[in-house]
């Protein structure tokens, strides 16, 4: 199983050179701007080195150097490989020890894709003793093979149960977006995140956002006022449909759930959580914080067959801040329409508009704000967000960026519980709401596909 990322078109292209220079001169806008990503002060690593265990000793040990960087992934189908990648891309001393999936069949592919690239098979071949399948694999990694970070990169259901599991471990933490489906998960990130901080742990999300130059550079401008004050915001993230898994006779309801996770809210949280949260998050950092409240709608126009499971095609959602300020979010995945993946932000002097690969500010008629583009290098942010966690464990500042990952969740997951029930939802009810969607105990068989949400006539929990 495995988590979602860019869309391949909006994947920002770099040459060589400039994927492996992961610390270049950035200026004091982009540091205000990175320091609002989650940086949690200068606090070194804990004395037992990186990433002290608080289960029982590994059972695989292996000689290492003093430099090396240990890796477990957690969750192998494309987005874990992906990240498994970027983690060998962001530094010559990483080093995949181990594996784990629900599915043999993922797995295995993840374990042959490493093993037979050229440029990193050295550091990705993995022995049969560290490779675990099944609902517990994530704890048979956890508990058996040392490591100094995991990436967790299952589908979104299962990331608090596995953040939650890697902190007590004693691990250091790189995860996907989005941390949760539901708010009770977000209340588990949040304690886990306090945790973390506890044990002096780095964690780095999958919000590659705020770790690429382009972007840094854009939201530090828009800090320092180059664009006026903050008067509303747009975000964008339109795009055809993506894959979908059929029910084969040999799947129990659970496999073919998990497999096709895309589709059940209680495994991907639905696209306006799974995928649009990357730009709920963008507008989120440049407006210092979640919004207050969420109204909107949404619906399932074209993705009406039996293997598009329950989720929604389309969301529009009005989300509140509370300065006044408001954002008009939308999502679709349609094909044959037009797409647009960005986020802009009005100001009083001009408008900024962001995009992987791309920023500029247009002056508003009459406004101060100087015209500009971004021009500059800009490294592949996939592999920074490593670059970063494996720098902040050697030798700080400390990261941490589960706390304002899990609000840039929540604020999608109130936009989709505004869209299913027709009300609108304030950020106190989404974060002290019942909801809990995802199943407390798991085992292949049976279970029943949730009706599609109907608003006015679904509740809010």
């Amino acid at each position: 199983m495995s988590e979602s990322r860019e869309h391949p078109a909006s994947t920002p292209h770099t040459n060589a050179d400039e994927s492996r220079d992961f610390a270049p001169t950035i200026s004091r806008r982009a540091m205000l701007a990175l320091g609002a990503a989650g940086l949690t002060g200068l606090s070194g690593l804990p004395g037992m080195g990186l990433g002290s265990s608080a289960f029982a000793a590994p059972a695989i040990r292996t000689r290492r150097r003093a430099d090396e960087i240990r890796i477990g992934v957690i969750g192998c189908g494309g987005r874990g490989t992906g990240a498994a990648f970027n983690a060998l891309e962001a530094d010559p001393d990483t080093r995949i020890v181990a594996l784990a999936d629900l599915f043999r069949d993922r797995l295995d592919s993840c374990r042959g894709y490493l093993a037979s690239s050229e440029d990193f098979a050295e550091r990705a071949t993995v022995p049969d003793a560290a490779c675990f399948t099944g609902f517990d694999a994530y704890r048979q990694l956890l508990a058996g093979v040392e490591c100094d970070y995991v990436i967790l990169a299952t589908p979104p259901g299962f990331r608090p149960t596995h953040f939650d599991a890697a902190v007590r471990a004693g691990r250091n933490v790189f995860m996907e977006k989005p941390v949760a489906v539901d708010p009770a998960g977000i209340r588990t990130v949040l304690a886990a995140s306090d945790e973390a901080d506890r044990r002096d742990l780095c964690v780095v999300t999958g919000t590659q956002r705020r770790h690429e130059v382009s972007y840094l550079e854009a939201i530090g401008r828009a800090m320092d006022g180059e664009i006026g004050e903050f008067l509303d915001a747009r975000c964008y993230w339109n795009q055809g449909g993506l894959w979908v898994v059929e029910k084969k006779p040999e799947f129990s309801d659970v496999e073919w759930q998990c497999r096709n996770w895309l589709y059940f809210t209680w495994l991907s949280g639905d696209h306006i959580v799974e995928q649009h949260v990357h730009n709920l998050d963008v507008i989120n950092w440049a407006f210092g914080g979640p919004p207050r409240r969420a109204s909107g709608m949404g619906g399932r126009q074209v993705r009406t067959a039996p293997e598009y499971g329950h989720v929604f095609d389309h969301f529009a959602i009005e989300y509140e801040y509370p300065d006044g300020q408001r954002l008009l979010s939308m999502c679709r995945q349609i094909d044959g329409c037009d797409g647009r993946v960005e986020e802009v932000i009005r100001g009083t002097h001009g408008t900024l508009t962001t995009r992987p690969g791309y920023a500029s500010i247009e002056p508003a008629a009459g406004g101060a704000a100087t015209e500009w583009r971004f021009t500059g290098a800009n490294p592949n942010p996939y592999a920074r967000e490593h670059a970063d966690l494996i720098r902040a464990m050697r030798s700080g500042p400390r990261i941490n960026e589960a706390r304002v990952t899990a609000e840039s969740t929540l604020t999608a997951i109130m936009g989709r519980m505004a869209a299913y029930t027709g009300k609108a939802v304030t950020w106190d009810q989404a974060m002290n709401s019942a909801l809990d969607i995802v199943p407390h105990e798991l085992a292949f068989g049976p279970m029943s596909v949730p009706p599609v949400a109907v608003p006015g006539r679904t509740p809010l929990v």
